[in-house]
């Protein structure tokens, strides 16, 4: 998760950023960035953020469920050896790994805990509060 490489476009519409440790990019981040400090400051950053391995498919219903809503979160593929950082990164003592959701700076959990959300009728105040969902009903 060191510096931008390049894109390619998903199946789904979203965009697929390969990271690499590179200055040469002009969307080079700092190199000398930890992956735990990079990770709290992409939750800071995006209202609705995605930490995912490659290929998970229960990252693809979480950005459909998202989408389906108005939503489209960043979606930040993260290595295996950078998943304990993303424990370290936003506090958590929970054994939960990736995929991860966050909205509003706040750990949501999992495809479990975004789908509870969503059928308690709480995801759509929780998105609007983040930012992330234009008022509805106005």
């Amino acid at each position: 998760m060191q510096g931008f490489r390049g894109s390619r476009p998903l199946s789904d519409g979203g965009v697929r950023l390969e990271l690499s440790p590179t200055t040469t990019s002009p969307l080079a981040i700092d190199v000398e960035e930890s992956a735990e400090t990079r990770i709290q400051r992409l939750i800071s950053e995006n209202p609705v953020i995605i930490f995912s391995r490659s290929s998970c498919c229960m990252c693809h219903v979480m950005k459909r469920l998202l989408s389906s809503i108005g939503v489209h979160p960043t979606v930040i593929e993260l290595d295996d050896d950078e998943i304990p950082a993303l424990h370290s990164a936003d506090g958590s003592t929970a054994n939960d790994g990736a995929p991860a959701v966050f909205i509003g700076g706040t750990r949501v959990g999992g495809l479990e805990s975004l789908v509870a959300l969503h059928l308690s009728g709480h995801l759509v105040p929780k998105l609007v509060q983040a930012g992330a969902l234009g008022v509805v009903g106005l």
